[in-house]
C-alpha cells in the first residue's frame, strides 16, 4: 500500500471548499467584510450597500463627492481588497 504525504487541516479544508464550489462565495463574503477596514471608517459610514456581480464590486454610496474621490482610488482599493482576502475576487469596482 502506497503512503500519501500528510496534508495540513488548512489544505484539506481549502480542497474541500474548492470541490464543493464554496470557495468563491466565501472569498466574496470576506472581501465585503473587509470593506470598512480597507476603505476606512468614514467611507464605510457613507456606504449603503455592497454586492459583487460578475467579479465587479458594486458600492452604493450616499455622497456624490465621495463617489468621485473613490473613483480615483479605485485601482488601489481593488488591489488592497484582493490582497486582504488572499485571492483575486474582483477585477473592478463600480461606485453608484
Amino acid at each position: 500500500m502506497k503512503r500519501r504525504e500528510a496534508q495540513t487541516i488548512t489544505q484539506l479544508i481549502h480542497h474541500y471548499l474548492r470541490e464543493e464550489g464554496l470557495e468563491t462565495p466565501l472569498n466574496q463574503h470576506r472581501l465585503i467584510a473587509a470593506w470598512p477596514e480597507v476603505a476606512g471608517k468614514v467611507v464605510a459610514k457613507y456606504t449603503r450597500d455592497l454586492s459583487i456581480r460578475n467579479q465587479v464590486l458594486v458600492v452604493h454610496l450616499s455622497s456624490a463627492a465621495l463617489r468621485a474621490e473613490l473613483q480615483m482610488r479605485r485601482a488601489e482599493l481593488m488591489k488592497q481588497l484582493n490582497e486582504k482576502v488572499g485571492s483575486v475576487v474582483i477585477y473592478d469596482i463600480k461606485f453608484v
